[in-house]
């Protein structure tokens, strides 16, 4: 799965090299741009389909393991980058997705969630995690919704101290590909 991922993201030029200031703020000379490749509906179906594979094979390793409820009950991403993900994931493992604003609403429905999550095990999926501020945004939003959320899986792990970050929040940090297995390819 992780070799079909990284030649798919190097095929659809999701990796370009320059300068560029991320989100962190951090410098880097190159950018996984996620967020375009995925407009592309083939590579999204693919993202959608291994991450909803990778989460139900370990959901089955985990009831294998205890009794009590395991998994999840609903795929959710923080806009933009990470809703189309969560579509896709949706659609692969057919459950229910939810839409974590970056701002709060203040007219007609207000709130930061769009979907139920109140007392659910939550996935949180994301584009790319660098050092994992975005994905805490998104799991604090959830929490504060009333969701559970322990896991978090991202496309591509820049590998740059996000996996640690979500680690001392109590959330495990899972990769479909990491940064360093896609320059090993370009």
């Amino acid at each position: 799965m992780v070799n079909q991922i990284a030649e798919i993201l190097i095929k659809y030029k999701a990796i370009e090299f320059g300068d560029f200031t991320l989100a962190s703020g951090a410098k880097s000379t190159y950018y996984i741009d996620i967020k375009t490749a995925s407009t592309n509906p083939m590579l999204l179906r693919e993202i959608g389909k291994a991450i909803a594979e990778m989460s139900v094979k370990a959901e089955k390793a985990e009831k294998a393991e205890k009794a009590d409820k395991t998994g999840f009950d609903v795929v959710a991403g923080v806009a933009v980058g990470a809703v189309p993900i969560a579509v896709a994931v949706s659609l692969a493992s057919d459950k229910p997705y939810c839409i974590i604003r970056k701002e709060e609403k203040d007219h007609g429905k207000s709130g930061k969630i769009v979907g139920d999550v109140k007392g659910k095990n939550v996935l949180l999926v994301e584009d790319v995690v660098t050092s994992g501020g975005s994905v805490l945004f998104g799991i604090n939003a959830l929490r504060d919704a009333g969701a559970n959320v322990a896991k978090v899986v991202t496309v591509v792990d820049r590998e740059q101290g996000g996996a640690e970050k979500l680690k001392e929040s109590g959330v495990v940090l899972e990769s479909l590909v990491r940064a360093s297995e896609i320059m090993n390819r370009k």
